[in-house]
Parts: structure tokens; C-alpha cells; sequence
């Protein structure tokens, strides 16, 4: 076979199969985006005091938090899509991952006495410890997934 030739053949396969699963991959990530959506509006709903209010009012520690949260949840969410190979298992990895990571959450809530009510307040300083910690348990989770 003519050199060129198979190069042509060789790309027009390479352009053929992206076509074919990049539409794929973008129905893999809206899915995921779901999930890490519907994840951080739970976790607003249950939190003690309501960060979305706060954030409006302008506390930034509040927004340092809840990004924090937002950053914790979609950690283990990119692992759960890198490692499954369809939507069902995505939406049920992501699910499961969302689920335990909004549980370790408030554990860390908990154990950090005192930290959420301090962001409430405003400290800055409390809400980087929180957020510290959420992410730590955020990658420990994205681990345990990938085995």
C-alpha cells in the first residue's frame, strides 16, 4: 500500500472515531455535571446554616466553603467518570461517590466542632481548615475508587 495512502486511511479513522465518541464523552460529562449539581444543592440544603444566603450577603468565608464543597464533591465525581464505561455505571458510581462524600462531609463537620458555625461567622481562617479537610477526604475517596 502506497505510504500516503495509508496515512490518509490512518487519519480518516482517527477523525472517524473521534466523531463517534466525543458526542459520547459530552453525554458522560453532562452526566456527571448532573450529579455533582444535584450533590452540592443536597449538601446546601443540609447544612446548618444556609451558604447560598450568606455567599448573597457577602461572607466570604461562607463562599470559601461551599467551593470548597463544590471542588470535594467533583474530585471523586472525575475519577468515578474516568473509571466507568457507560452512563449507567456513571450515574450509578457518581451516585454512590456523591452520596458518601455528602456523609463523610458532615462526619467532618462534626468532628471539627465548632468550624462550620465559625464560617457562618464570617472567619475566613475556620473556612479554609474545613475546606482543607473536605478535599483531603474528597481525595482519599477518588483513591479508594480507582483501587
Amino acid at each position: 500500500m502506497d505510504p500516503q495512502a495509508w496515512l490518509s486511511e490512518v487519519a480518516n479513522l482517527d477523525v472517524q472515531a473521534f466523531f463517534t465518541s466525543f458526542p459520547l464523552s459530552l453525554l458522560h460529562a453532562a452526566a456527571t455535571l448532573v450529579i455533582l449539581l444535584i450533590a452540592s444543592t443536597i449538601y446546601a440544603l443540609i447544612t446548618p446554616y444556609k451558604e447560598i444566603s450568606q455567599i448573597r450577603e457577602g461572607n466570604g468565608a461562607a463562599a470559601v466553603a461551599f467551593g470548597g464543597v463544590i471542588v470535594g464533591l467533583a474530585i471523586p465525581l472525575a475519577m468515578a467518570l474516568s473509571s466507568a464505561g457507560s452512563l449507567i455505571q456513571i450515574a450509578l458510581w457518581g451516585g454512590a461517590t456523591a452520596l458518601v462524600q455528602l456523609l463523610l462531609f458532615r462526619i467532618t463537620d462534626f468532628i471539627l466542632v465548632g468550624l462550620p458555625d465559625r464560617v457562618q461567622e464570617g472567619e475566613v481562617s475556620a473556612a479554609v481548615l474545613l475546606v482543607a479537610a473536605k478535599l483531603a477526604v474528597a481525595f482519599i475517596l477518588a483513591a479508594a475508587m480507582m483501587g
